[in-house]
Parts: structure tokens; C-alpha cells; sequence
């Protein structure tokens, strides 16, 4: 399949992040156990940038891959951010 990339980037809504973390973290461990999740990590905040994440996924479509993260509890819980942020 093909492999994709996703960026998060973090409103500065930590409190709300940090809630959130365990489940979001559970729902990463899944979706690598099924093998959909082929890495992920946290980008740090620098030089005028957002803090944020890096997903590398593998999926059919970039849809496909955006429907599966639909049920990422971080970006659910704080849908009405700015666009592009999550």
C-alpha cells in the first residue's frame, strides 16, 4: 500500500492536550498493532513553528488514511480549532 504522512499541529490548548493524551496514545497503539501506524512522534515547537506531531501511515488513499484518523481522539475532542490545527 502507499505510505503517507500527516502533520498535526497542536493548538495551545495544553491542559486540554494532556487530558487527552492516554486515549489518543491508545488509539495510535492500535492502529499500529493492525499495522496501519507505521511510525509517529512528537514535533516540537521551534523557531516560530507550532508543537505537533508526525504520523507515517500506510492506506489505500490519502482518504482513506484521513477517515481512519477521524477516530484520533485529540482532533475529535478539539473539533472548532483554527483550521490546520488540531
Amino acid at each position: 500500500m502507499p505510505i503517507h504522512a500527516v502533520t498535526y499541529v497542536y493548538a495551545d490548548r495544553s491542559a486540554e492536550l494532556d487530558a487527552l493524551r492516554p486515549e489518543h496514545r491508545a488509539f495510535l497503539a492500535d492502529l499500529h498493532t493492525r499495522g496501519t501506524l507505521l511510525a509517529s512522534g512528537p514535533l516540537p515547537a521551534h523557531e516560530g513553528a507550532p508543537a505537533g506531531a508526525l504520523l507515517v501511515l500506510d492506506g489505500e488513499t490519502p482518504d482513506a488514511v484521513a477517515a481512519l484518523l477521524d477516530d484520533d481522539p485529540v482532533p475529535r475532542a478539539l473539533r472548532g480549532s483554527e483550521p490546520g490545527e488540531t
